[in-house]
């Protein structure tokens, strides 16, 4: 072989073959009246393609109706969490139910909320 035989000349036919096969089997099934047979495998080739753009799409929607973001009725932490399920609260770890789009504190039946307040000592002793 010729080593000053510059490699910008040389020409890689290595995937022509593959593409002369395909170009002879749609001759031969246009030429047969088969066309339907290759409209299908395009149809099927695609089909992947088309039902993955959808899907995309439709979980882009579904996620944007369901996803909530509110603060904890607790701690006051804002963060965001999916409609209608069960969590708690990552900075107080409060256990909060999330309903029409807030969070809602879950307390047991019969419990009551109670709000401290701070009292001075010097206004006791007067």
């Amino acid at each position: 072989m010729n080593q000053n035989f510059s490699r910008l000349a040389q020409i890689n036919l290595s995937g022509v073959g593959c593409w002369l096969t395909v170009l002879a089997f749609v001759i031969l099934l246009s030429s047969l009246g088969l066309g339907w047979v290759l409209n299908w495998l395009i149809f099927l080739i695609t089909l992947p393609f088309i039902l993955l753009f959808v899907a995309f799409f439709a979980l882009r929607w579904w996620v944007g109706r369901n996803i909530v973001e509110d603060e904890c009725p607790v701690c006051g932490y804002s963060f965001t969490a999916f409609n209608g399920i069960d969590i708690d609260c990552p900075n107080c770890n409060e256990p909060l139910k999330v309903e029409k789009g807030k969070f809602i504190r879950v307390t047991p039946p019969g419990t009551i909320d109670v709000e401290a307040i701070e009292v001075d000592v010097k206004r006791l002793e007067d």
